[in-house]
């Protein structure tokens, strides 16, 4: 009898796991078939039930793309991105679609900061941290050989890679918290309208003088404040890549 129950509670159990799978299967199979639609409502049905993914948002992304919406394409690429840095599908297949959509560099206001953040934003913040405490334990390895063993070469050896390991290891930490400050900050958004008039007030623009820029569909910004006006709704105030201020609307924006 007790035998009995534990085999039914592990089938009970393995039920929701077999559901999930299903329901991916399912969805993967409509896109293969090129049901593009009714993989997309299957892919955010699995999205509500069962929780997101880095792959799922991929895939989501993937299938608004075949549906020829780009901008949520970009917005759920940019998602993938924020749950796992390190994959390269997602961030591959945005930076193919932001192409072809000719935005402009949104990753900074150099090609010294787009890089070094494209190149710290390909590992997770635990990766960083993993490399970061790895590094420091060679540092203190290389001290202790630089300060206990005799033998001249590797004293220079503990020297000069304990110099270059403690840099890393700092840089590594740097690294992690920036993945992590950007991963965890909840600011970044995308432009969801076609064309957009940003305001110098959050309220719509009531001349020319009150118009700051516009930004075409797809713009990353960075969510920076937000008020509510009685009569028009939230407003939001965001930053551009270079650092360029401005009031928009709520609903015209997309939360990553």
């Amino acid at each position: 009898m007790k035998q009995v129950i534990i085999t039914i509670l592990l089938t009970l159990l393995a039920l929701p796991v077999m559901a999930a799978g299903t329901g991916i299967d399912r969805a993967n199979q409509a896109y293969k078939q090129e049901l593009y639609n009714e993989a997309l409502k299957l892919y955010l049905q699995e999205a509500k039930q069962t929780g997101v993914s880095s792959a799922l948002y991929c895939n989501i992304g993937d299938t608004y793309y075949r549906l020829k919406d780009n901008v949520h394409a970009v917005l759920y690429y940019e998602r993938a991105l924020l749950l796992d840095p390190s994959n390269d599908d997602a961030r591959f297949n945005l930076e193919f679609v932001r192409s072809k959509m000719q935005l402009p560099d949104d990753a900074g206001d150099s090609w010294f900061s787009n890089w070094v953040d494209q190149t710290v934003s390909r590992l997770s913040s635990n990766a960083w941290a993993v490399i970061a405490i790895a590094t420091f334990l060679l540092f203190l390895a290389a001290v202790a050989a630089y300060l206990f063993l005799d033998n001249v070469m590797m004293r220079k050896i503990g020297f000069f890679g304990g110099a270059v390991l403690i840099v890393v290891s700092i840089l590594a930490n740097l690294a992690a918290f920036h993945v992590y400050h950007k991963a965890t900050s909840g600011k970044g958004a995308i432009i969801m309208p076609q064309q957009v008039t940003l305001s110098t007030a959050p309220r719509a623009p009531r001349d020319k003088q009150e118009e700051a820029f516009e930004l075409q569909q797809g713009t990353r910004v960075e969510i920076v404040d937000s008020i509510v006006d009685k009569s028009s709704g939230k407003w939001l105030q965001v930053s551009t890549a270079g650092g360029h201020r401005a009031w928009i609307i709520a609903k015209d924006v997309e939360i990553i």
